[in-house]
C-alpha cells in the first residue's frame, strides 16, 4: 500500500482518481498506470521470520518503515506512492530522482545493519523492465481521512519486483560503515494495541491459478464487508486512539534513528519529555501551545494503514470468532477454486509505527501490523502454499 498527504504535488499523482469507500480498492477500473520513466524502490529484511521468532517485531516494523522514511526524506517529497509490508516496503519514484534514491537505499540499509542488528535488502526495478515481463504498476487512491490518502497497487509489477530482488537482480549495496539516512519523524509512541473484539488477524490474499479477476474482485469486496459487521470495520484502533508507551525498545529504536551513539542519551531525554507533557497534557485536557492531544490521538486513529490493497487485499483487523470463522471460509471456498491463495496470521494485539513530519500537521501516518509477526508471518503462511 502506499500513501502520500491530501497536498499531492507531482502531477500524476495529483491526476489519480480518488475513492472514499474501500470496497472499490479491488476495481482495476480505479487505477492508473505509472509513468514509463518511473521505478520501484523495494526492500525487505533478511531472516525477517527468525527475528520475529526472536520477539523482534517492532524492530523488524521499524527497519522496514525505515525506508519509507529515507527515501521521502532525501528526495523532499511526502507525495510518492509507497506502501508498508511489515518487514520491508516499496515506494515508487520518477527517473530522475535515481540517484537520490540509490544513495538513501545504500544509507538506510547500512542503518538497519549498523543499529539495528538486522540485513535490508534492497532494489531498484524499473517499470519499462516490469512491463517487458507483460505486468503493470498502477496506481489508486484512497481516502483514509480529511488529511490523508492511501494509494494502492495493482498489476503485477510490485510483486515481480519484490521477487527479483529476493532473486538477486536490481541489487543496491549498502553504504560505507557510518553513513546515516535522514529518519526524521520516523517513531514508535504507542502500546501495543489489545484486541477489543476477539483477536488481531492478519490477512493477504492474492489472486490464484485461475487469473479469475473478476472473481477475485468479488472476494476482495466480500472480505471487506464480512469486516465490515465488526465496530469500525474491524480497525484495531479505538476511535478516540492508542495509549501512550514509555517502552525502553521503542524509545532505544527511535533515538538511533534520531542520532548517532554519542548523542543518543540526549534524544531519549527529548522523547521522554515529550511523551510526559503529551501524556499528562491528554489526561487532563490541556493543549500544548496550539497542540491537542486528544485531537491528535483521534487523527492518528482516522489516519492509520490497517488495510490495503498491493496486488493483492492485506489487512489487520480486530474481529471476533464468528466473523473471523466467515472470512476464513470465504477465503477457503475461493481458494479451493483457484481464486486465491492466502495467508493469515492471528495475534492477541497489534504494533503501530509512525512517520510524523509535525505534530501539529495533521497528515501524519501510522502504519498498522500485528504485534506477533503480522503480515511477515502472513506471507510465511502464504508462501507455504504457493511461491509469491
Amino acid at each position: 500500500m502506499l500513501m502520500e498527504t491530501a497536498t499531492a504535488s507531482d502531477p500524476f499523482v495529483a491526476s489519480l482518481p480518488v475513492f472514499a469507500k474501500f470496497e472499490s480498492v479491488a476495481d482495476i477500473d480505479n487505477y492508473r498506470p505509472l509513468p514509463d520513466g518511473w521505478a520501484l524502490a523495494t526492500a525487505d529484511i533478511v531472516g525477517s521470520t527468525k527475528a520475529i521468532g526472536a520477539g523482534r517485531y517492532k524492530t523488524v516494523n521499524m527497519a522496514g518503515a525505515s525506508v519509507i522514511s529515507a527515501l521521502l526524506n532525501a528526495l523532499g517529497r511526502q507525495d510518492l506512492p509507497f506502501v508498508f509490508g511489515g518487514d520491508g516496503a516499496l515506494v515508487a519514484f520518477p527517473g530522475s530522482a535515481l540517484e537520490i534514491t540509490r544513495s538513501a537505499l545504500a544509507a538506510v540499509q547500512r542503518w538497519v545493519a549498523d543499529e539495528l542488528d538486522l540485513t535490508l535488502r534492497a532494489a531498484i526495478v524499473p517499470i519499462k523492465d516490469i512491463r517487458a515481463q507483460g505486468l503493470d504498476v498502477r496506481v489508486a487512491r484512497f481516502r483514509a481521512s480529511e488529511a490523508v490518502f492511501y494509494a494502492m497497487f495493482a498489476g503485477g509489477g510490485g510483486s515481480w519486483a519484490e521477487a527479483e530482488m529476493k532473486a538477486g537482480r536490481y541489487r543496491i549495496d549498502p553504504a560505507p560503515a557510518g553513513t546515516r539516512p535522514d529518519l526524521t519523524g520516523l517513531s514508535c509512541r504507542w502500546n501495543p494495541i489489545e484486541a477489543r473484539h476477539g483477536e488481531i488477524v492478519s490477512i493477504i490474499a492474492i489472486p490464484g491459478a485461475s487469473r479469475d479477476l473478476r472473481g477475485f474482485q468479488f472476494l476482495a469486496s466480500d472480505i471487506i464487508a464480512l469486516a465490515g459487521g465488526q465496530e469500525r470495520d474491524g480497525h484495531p484502533l479505538p476511535v478516540n486512539g492508542p495509549a501512550y508507551s514509555f517502552s525502553p525498545a521503542g524509545l532505544d529504536i527511535e533515538a538511533r534513528a534520531m542520532a548517532p551513539a554519542g548523542w543518543r542519551w540526549l534524544s531519549k531525554l527529548w522523547i521522554l519529555l515529550q511523551l510526559t507533557l503529551t501524556a499528562v497534557s491528554d489526561r487532563y485536557g490541556w493543549t500544548i501551545g496550539s497542540f491537542d492531544p486528544k485531537i491528535y490521538k483521534r487523527d492518528v486513529a482516522s489516519n492509520s494503514d490497517f488495510r490495503k490493497f498491493d496486488d493483492g487485499l492485506k489487512m489487520t483487523i480486530d474481529v471476533d470468532a464468528d466473523v473471523l470463522q466467515r472470512i476464513e471460509d470465504r477465503l477457503k471456498q475461493a481458494e479451493e477454486a483457484g481464486i486465491c491463495n492466502y495467508g493469515l496470521h492471528r495475534q492477541k494485539s497489534a504494533l503501530m509505527t509512525c512517520l510524523v513530519a509535525s505534530p501539529l500537521q495533521r497528515d501524519h501516518v501510522h502504519f498498522i501490523d500485528g504485534a506477533a509477526g503480522g503480515y511477515a508471518m502472513a506471507a510465511a503462511s502464504l508462501k507455504a502454499k504457493v511461491p509469491v
